[in-house]
């Protein structure tokens, strides 16, 4: 959240609350609570409001000016607006955990005025008052969903604005760069040093091969966020699905000496390298006229095409006729047969899932795939984390390049008008009425 974002813009008519904590066996419970009748329902919960931010044991009552039902004795937090979370006057409760509690209390809320709140209020409350913008928010689901070190440092990055520093950065320069095309227009006759136009288009060509770079890095800031992607293919009996289940570390698929056991893919989940990875057993290529076989191999083929590295095996003697590309090979049973150091010019890491040789190498090359698909930025700047971003600075990139293709000062100026309202909608600052409902959807409920 960044300082100096504290005008109230928007204070809901609705008072709105939510568990923060999940649901089940815990000490404490956190109940959240926003809205423009926070301040009356509080008192009605408490009595006299405590300090602005400042911690109070209380009891909390159904009724406390009747002192009606004691409901719970909890500590007590009161957020004045502007300086909250959402900019809007609120509090949190934080009550003994047993559900019966918990229910009581949420009754309590109810009947003074509230309603439980919808997945993400909070955090677009916070975006409409300008307490973050829509990047930013966008952070703050991600840390809540982080399970990996480098999910959470990214995510914590692009709640801390590192990343709608950059693109307000665009904006800034890109404002500029439109203000000495507006004088080029006004002043025609005007006799302006020709390297002011020069200038210009240097910059244009500047802004675009920064936005070219970050769209070319933004693949690892996206397997950051979502996990990296192996897809495990090769003919039937190749190991396929021993290699699973030895990176599962259970017995996650059926291992068969029958050709065609694996009919649609099976996906396991993990964490390699500090980053989340899923990796996908596929069925065995070959030609086949079993229908639902070749379901299975269409669909494998499909993975193999979506996923970020290729693990792709074969067993000793039976060296594949193709190589996919992004591809590991991996030469299995070198137990029972001799496996090439290379195919096709493509080195193969020769392993037996039988007895083991070669594991740990295969697995120290797995974490170097990993650490590779999600190395940071060269330019030391923030990586985007999801198509939206991607989307929107190819949209600026590209008005920016027609910018350049433009004869009449006239036209250049609006393509790079456009491509300002394209970096607007990133963060939020123009037109992005339609795409609210679509990002706060993805939020916890109680964020």
């Amino acid at each position: 959240m960044q300082e100096g974002k504290t005008t109230v813009a928007y204070q809901g008519e609705e008072t709105i609350f939510a568990l923060s904590t999940g649901l089940g066996r815990a000490a404490i419970a956190v109940m959240r609570v926003s809205g423009a009748g926070s301040e009356a329902l509080l008192k009605r919960l408490i009595g006299k409001l405590p300090g602005a931010r400042r911690a109070a044991l209380r009891r909390v009552w159904q009724d406390a000016a009747t002192q009606e039902n004691l409901l719970d004795e909890a500590l007590v937090l009161w957020f004045p607006g502007p300086h909250s979370y959402t900019g809007e006057d609120g509090f949190e409760l934080h009550l003994h955990a047993g559900p019966a509690v918990i229910k009581a209390v949420a009754g309590a809320l109810v009947e003074g005025g509230a309603r439980p709140a919808e997945a993400g209020e909070f955090t677009r409350r916070a975006f409409m008052n300008g307490r973050m913008d829509l990047v930013e928010a966008e952070g703050i689901s991600d840390l809540v969903e982080a399970e990996t070190e480098s999910q959470r440092k990214l995510a914590l990055a692009q709640t801390d604005g590192a990343l709608s520093r950059l693109y307000q950065n665009w904006a800034d320069r890109l404002k500029r760069v439109l203000a000495h095309q507006e004088a080029l227009i006004d002043f025609p006759d005007e006799d302006l040093p020709p390297e002011v136009e020069q200038g210009l288009l240097d910059e244009i060509h500047s802004l675009i091969a920064a936005m070219q770079t970050h769209i070319q890095e933004g693949d690892r800031g996206e397997r950051i966020r979502r996990g990296v992607v192996f897809a495990i293919t090769g003919p039937p009996n190749a190991g396929k699905s021993s290699l699973l289940n030895w990176l599962a570390d259970r017995d996650a698929a059926i291992v068969s000496p029958m050709a065609g056991t694996t009919r649609d893919a099976i996906e396991i989940s993990g964490i390699l390298a500090g980053v989340r990875v899923t990796f996908v057993d596929t069925a065995g290529l070959r030609e086949t006229e079993d229908a639902i076989e070749a379901e299975g191999v269409k669909r494998a083929l499909f993975h193999v095409k979506q996923a970020d590295c290729v693990l792709q095996m074969f067993a000793a003697g039976d060296e594949p006729q193709e190589v996919f590309p992004a591809s590991v090979l991996i030469g299995n049973k070198r137990d029972l047969g001799a496996v090439p150091h290379a195919v096709q010019g493509h080195p193969v890491m020769a392993v037996s899932l039988e007895t083991g040789q070669g594991l740990d190498q295969l697995k120290a090359l797995l974490e170097q795939k990993v650490e590779a698909l999600t190395a940071s930025s060269a330019s030391g700047a923030p990586l985007l984390t999801r198509a939206r971003h991607k989307a929107g600075v190819k949209e600026a990139c590209a008005c920016l390049e027609a910018a350049l293709q433009q004869e009449w000062p006239e036209m250049r100026g609006e393509e790079l008008r456009l491509a300002m309202r394209a970096l607007g909608r990133l963060t939020g600052h123009v037109g992005v009425e339609d795409l609210l409902d679509a990002v706060f959807g993805q939020f916890c409920i109680g964020k």
